[in-house]
Parts: structure tokens; C-alpha cells; sequence
């Protein structure tokens, strides 16, 4: 794989946008400058230019220090940085067939440019010297540039530099080969996910469909050209209209047209690409001294090994698929009739109505999204941590859908307020966005440059038509409260270097925050600000509050086992050897079972939230092998959760302790670390049994 070289660097025309760094506040991105047209030649001339500044880092004749080595390491690549950032979160929120040949193009190149870098024996040995003088005693080091030496020798360590030449070159093409098949299942599925949504032109089977939801899917079929209504697939197998449709006939179509996704024989088939990708990386693995890539990923995670996530997902799985049986048992004898994955949804519904008083289209009118975001999201951030928001219309995003907010931090006693960056809104589903929701950054916050952080967060909620309210279901709630956790992490952090800021920390640690977060959308003092009908004005009837705290946990044995079902296929197929990955397409299902069967988590009615040939996390996205990790990060999360009951709840004290012990952190030093000066010891998993109703 050729790398460019620095005449390309050379080459950028300084009317590129990527060109410099943007004038704009916060330098978020100049979007209404940005053209497809930009990426490439910014991307192209960013390796080079990268390639150019590391060269001067390997061959400067002075001795290394911490300041020609490490810190000109972390200034190098900006505007790589630059152009990449945009066009990953452009990529996957608003996809067009330009950006995926640019993808196709550039991905392989961008893995031999890392590759170049970290298999550089010329670093690897100046980084041994700064290591070895801080050994001596000769060198001394700040904690979190300790931390920062001791993680890029890992890095290059486990990019192979001890392998031999010929192996090194072999790895090289594995690592292109997979960064291309990558972006090629993200394609498929996107694809597949649309040519998937099911047309409805009767209206008669929308029974049990909300005005609204028909609404947007009204609208849904005429963005794409199509007559009624179009029903568009969410990335997970269950969808959520299912728990409304009345018609069973209509409900198991979804189902179908859901778990059939990237295996039906089309263009859009995914399974000959995931193959690859697995036996790829287990060869991989292997070559860099593993027993499969499961352990690869493990150890540079906080679980350490393969042994310590499957002895956890061995605890969870029996009294969670025991858990599931029993409420499949319950939805059967309420229905008087068989329920199938399909019909599950609409039946535990309807036990919600009937014990719990709990309806859905009840409950919508009541979570208005403006009221979701500003009285609750926004809100809860400002209690705990001081934050305020202010919409800059002034600034444009990278579709109209977009909205900006500048975030502000509490002044000190004299002070004006501080802007601290800028959180980017783009909750909307369309045709051209990846299913589910995410956190990505455009400016990463450190003080060795002095950016401040600017952060996305992309949801895929259903807009409502035209000047009518966009009303959320309870987990779309959940969701934003959760993406905006992950915001938080970036936004809060305080950090010196590039690479330690916000969420970059281990995949098993990353979901941690986010997953606090949820626990304030449930806050008494919080749900009852934003949970208002949004004609009337009225709060959410105090009952219904207390009825929703109460069913908390009705429905965990379905969500933890459809949950579990997923993480235990990802660790399936990335603890096999190369020769046993299945040969054929043809296998994948059956090796699904096999694999769900092994582990006791083969039950039909709750299939895994994603299948193999649909699952994104680990086949599209940075999740291969480490799916696991929000299960683990629910650990310390249900801990941290006692810690803030036992320390009064939802106060400023508490907030600041967690933005400063933790938030602040993000990866400057080990994220273990971070959790024990918070909670004053290791995380114990009796809070997240007692949640998940699997207690002893």
C-alpha cells in the first residue's frame, strides 16, 4: 500500500476547507464551506503531512524527551485530524454514494498509514528510551505523561513491531484488507436496513399504531418516493413499533423483514463479508501471538482476559434466560395463545396496561423531544454540574437537521460564564443515517493545543410532520439522556494531551458514563420537569410516575437476555481459530444457534438484540469482541448509581465529584483508577444483580 508522501502534503489547495483550522468558535467545522469534494485531497494531503512531522520526531539527532517525542507525537497529524473527523460523523450520519467510494478508497490507506507509524522501529526506540530513564529514576514524569509513554508502547507493541519483516508486511495487508471489508459491511447494512423497512398500504394494518407514528411513517414513505406508509428498520432485531400493531399478521412481517437482514441472498448480503472479517482477524491474532482475537482485544481492555468476560457472561446468562422463560410463560397465559419473537412486544404492552397502568401511546404525548432535551437532558446537566445551553442559530451544521448548542460552565463568584464547547443535536432518522445512536467528537478538548471539545450526538427518532410535535416512546427518553452521557465525557474533560481526551478509554469503560446518566432521566425532580403534555401543559399524573419507578425491572429477564444473546455470538466468533470459521454463507445461522445453544441462551421467543448478519458493533464499528462491554460498564454504573443514593442524589457536591474525579479524567490515567478515587474501592456486582432482578 503506497503512503503518500509530503509533496502531497504540498499539494492542498489552501482553499480547502481543512486547509487551516477553522475560524469558527470552538473550531467547529465550516460546513457551509465543506464540500464532498474536500475530504480526499484533505485526507490524502493529512496522512503525508502526518508521515512528514513523525519523520522529523525519528530522525531528530537530539536525545528524545518528552517534549520532541511525545508531545510533538501528539501535536502531529492535525489536519488529518481535522478532515477525518468530519467525514467519519458525515459518513455515518448523512451517507451519500460519494462518501462510501471515498471510504473505499482512503480506509485501506489509512490502515498502512497507522501501520507506518506504530511499526516504525525508529519510535518504538525513542519511546524505550524515555521509558528506560523514567525506570532509572533520570526521567521524571507527570502521572498522566507517565500514563501516555506506557500506553504508546502498548500501542506499538501490540501493532506487531516485534514480528519480523515478512510477518510485518503480512500483517499489513491484513490490516488493510479488514479496514476495507469494515466499511463494506457498513454499506451493506445501511442498504439493507432501507430496502428491509416494510411498505404498508392499508391502512387497516396500522391498527394499534399511534397517530404520530403513522404520521412519520407517512412521511418516511414519501421522503423516498413511495405510496403509504413505510415502516423503517431500527438497527436491533425487536422494533419498536411491534409492541402497538394489533395485527399478528402484520407484526410477524416486521419481525421477518428485521432478523432477515443481511442474509437474504441480495446485494445487501453481509455474510460473505463478516466471514472474511472474522478469519481475518484471527489470523491476525495469531500472528501476533494470540489465541484468538477475543484475547487481542481483552487485555489492552479492563477485563484483562477472555476468561474473566466469559466467566461474567456465564454468571448473568442462566438466571437471565431463567428470568426470560418465566415472563414468556406469564405473556402466554395472559394471551391464551402462542408468543413468538414477534408478537412479544405487543403482549408485554399489554401486562403493562393491565399491572402497571402503563401505555405507550399514553405515555408519548407526555415526552415532547424540545421539553425531553431542555428540561430534562439540559436540565439534569445543570443541577449536577453547573452547565448552561444557548442555541447558536449563527452556527450551521452538516445537515439541516442539525442544531448547535454553546455549553457554558457555572462562573466563579465575579466571573462572566465560561464557554466550555459545543454539544451538536442531530436526532432525526433518515434514509442516508447508520441505524441507532452515537457520540462522536469534530474537536477534541486538550490544553497542549487549547481546544475546547465540540461533540455529536446522533439519535434516530422518527420526525414528526411539519409543525407538529416530535413525541418520543420511554426508550427513546432513555437514549437521549444515555448519547448525552458520552457528550458529557467529552465535554467535561480536562485533560493536557489529544489522545487522553474524553472517551478514550477502553471499550468495557466507555458506556460507563452514559450509562449513569440514564439513571436521571427516572430522577423524581427531573422526569417530573420534562414529563408535561405538550398540549395541555398538565404534568405527567403523579401515579403514573410512581407506577413507571415500580416497572423498572418488568421485562429485564427479555432485555438482559436478548442483550446477552448478542454479546455471547460476538465473543463467539472472535474466539475461533482461522481454520474454524465457518466456510460458506450457508453456516452462519447455523453457527449462531450452535453458539446461543452452548451457551443456554438459545431461546426463540428473545432473540439476540442483533444478529450476526445485522450486527454493527462488531462488524462495522470499533465494538469486535467487546460487545461485552456494556454489561461490564453496567457494573460500575449500578455501583455508582448506590454512590450517588448513599451521597444524597442529584447535587451539585456529587456532580462535581464525578466530573472531577472521573468525567474530567478521560484517558490520562488507568480508568480503574479513575473509579476507585470516586468510589473509594473496586466496583462489586451485587448493585447490578439486585437491578437486573438476578440476585442471589
Amino acid at each position: 500500500m503506497t503512503i503518500p508522501d509530503a509533496a502531497t502534503a504540498a499539494t492542498l489547495d489552501p482553499a480547502n476547507p481543512y486547509a487551516a483550522p477553522s475560524t469558527l468558535p470552538y473550531e467547529l467545522p465550516d460546513h457551509t464551506a465543506i464540500r464532498e469534494e474536500h475530504h480526499e485531497p484533505a485526507i490524502m494531503a493529512g496522512m503525508a503531512a502526518q508521515r512528514a512531522e513523525i519523520e522529523d520526531v525519528v530522525t531528530n539527532p537530539a536525545p528524545p524527551t518528552v517534549e520532541n517525542t511525545l508531545e510533538a507525537l501528539e501535536r502531529s497529524g492535525a489536519l488529518l485530524g481535522r478532515a477525518l473527523r468530519v467525514f467519519w460523523n458525515q459518513l455515518a450520519a448523512d451517507a451519500t454514494p460519494g462518501l462510501e467510494d471515498i471510504e473505499a478508497r482512503v480506509a485501506p490507506q489509512l490502515a498502512a498509514h497507522e501501520d507506518a507509524i506504530y511499526l516504525d522501529a525508529r519510535l518504538y526506540q525513542r519511546a524505550l528510551v524515555l521509558q528506560e530513564q523514567a525506570d532509572a529514576g533520570t526521567l521524571a514524569l507527570e502521572p498522566d505523561t507517565a500514563y501516555l509513554l506506557e500506553k504508546l508502547l502498548v500501542r506499538i507493541r501490540r501493532s506487531g513491531i516485534e514480528l519480523s519483516g515478512a510477518d510485518q508486511d503480512t500483517l499489513r495487508g491484513l490490516n488493510a484488507r479488514l479496514t476495507t471489508l469494515q466499511a463494506e459491511f457498513g454499506r451493506k447494512l445501511l442498504a439493507g436496513a432501507n430496502a428491509a423497512s416494510v411498505l404498508i398500504t392499508d391502512e387497516a394494518e396500522l391498527d394499534g399504531l399511534s397517530d404520530a407514528a403513522r404520521a412519520g411513517a407517512r412521511a418516511a414513505a414519501e421522503s423516498r418516493g413511495r405510496e403509504g406508509w413505510l415502516l423503517e428498520m431500527q438497527l436491533f432485531s425487536h422494533q419498536h413499533v411491534l409492541a402497538s400493531l394489533t395485527r399478528a399478521d402484520v407484526r410477524a412481517r416486521v419481525q421477518t423483514a428485521s432478523e432477515n437482514r443481511g442474509r437474504d441472498g441480495s446485494a445487501h448480503d453481509t455474510r460473505t463479508t463478516l466471514l472474511e472479517m472474522a478469519r481475518l482477524r484471527a489470523e491476525r491474532a495469531r500472528l501476533l501471538g494470540y489465541d484468538h482475537h477475543a484475547a487481542y482485544v481483552a487485555e489492552d481492555a479492563c477485563a484483562g482476559t477472555t476468561q474473566a468476560v466469559d466467566a461474567m457472561l456465564a454468571r448473568l446468562t442462566p438466571p437471565a434466560v431463567a428470568n426470560a422463560r418465566a415472563e414468556h410463560a406469564d405473556l402466554e397465559a395472559l394471551a391464551g395463545a402462542p408468543v413468538t419473537a414477534a408478537d412479544w412486544s405487543y403482549h408485554a404492552e399489554a401486562v403493562r396496561k393491565e399491572r402497571f397502568s402503563l401505555d405507550d401511546a399514553l405515555l408519548r404525548p407526555y415526552l415532547e423531544l424540545e421539553r425531553v432535551a431542555h428540561d430534562g437532558v439540559f436540565r439534569a446537566a445543570n443541577l449536577l454540574f453547573g452547565l448552561s445551553f444557548t442555541e447558536r442559530h449563527d452556527l450551521t451544521g452538516y445537515h439541516p437537521d442539525v442544531r448547535i448548542f454553546e455549553v457554558f460552565d457555572q462562573p466563579e463568584p465575579g466571573e462572566r460564564n465560561q464557554g466550555l464547547g459545543l454539544f451538536v443535536a442531530d436526532w432525526f432518522t433518515r434514509e442516508a443515517k447508520r441505524g441507532g445512536a452515537w457520540m462522536s467528537n469534530l474537536v477534541d478538548q486538550n490544553r497542549l493545543l487549547g481546544q475546547r471539545a465540540v461533540v455529536v450526538n446522533n439519535l434516530n427518532i422518527v420526525r414528526a410532520p411539519a409543525g407538529e410535535p416530535t413525541l418520543l416512546s420511554w426508550d427513546e427518553v432513555t437514549t437521549m439522556f444515555h448519547e448525552f452521557g458520552h457528550a458529557l465525557h467529552g465535554l467535561l474533560s480536562d485533560v493536557r494531551y489529544p489522545s487522553q481526551s474524553g472517551t478514550s478509554v477502553p471499550r468495557d469503560f466507555v458506556e460507563y458514563p452514559s450509562q449513569v446518566n440514564e439513571m436521571w432521566a427516572w430522577e423524581p425532580e427531573i422526569l417530573g420537569h420534562f414529563a408535561v403534555h405538550h398540549e395541555t401543559g398538565e404534568p405527567m399524573p403523579r401515579e403514573w410516575i410512581d407506577t413507571m419507578l415500580a416497572s423498572r425491572q418488568y421485562g429485564e429477564g427479555f432485555s438482559t437476555t436478548e442483550y446477552l444473546g448478542a454479546a455471547l455470538l460476538d465473543q463467539a466468533w472472535h474466539q475461533l481459530a482461522p481454520e474454524d470459521v465457518p466456510a460458506t454463507p450457508g453456516d452462519v445461522a447455523g453457527f449462531e444457534r450452535a453458539a446461543l445453544a452452548a451457551a443456554g441462551a438459545d431461546f426463540g421467543p428473545v432473540p439476540p438484540r442483533y444478529r450476526t448478519t445485522y450486527f454493527n458493533h462488531i462488524f462495522g464499528g470499533g465494538y469486535s469482541a467487546a460487545y461485552y462491554s456494556y454489561i461490564w460498564s453496567q457494573v460500575l454504573d449500578a455501583d455508582t448509581v448506590e454512590w450517588y443514593r448513599e451521597s444524597g442524589g442529584l447535587t451539585r457536591e456529587n456532580g462535581e465529584a464525578f466530573r472531577r474525579r472521573l468525567l474530567a479524567r478521560g484517558g490520562s490515567q488507568d480508568p480503574s483508577q479513575s473509579f476507585r478515587d470516586l468510589r473509594g474501592r473496586d466496583p462489586e456486582i451485587a448493585p447490578l444483580l439486585a437491578r437486573l432482578g438476578l440476585g442471589d
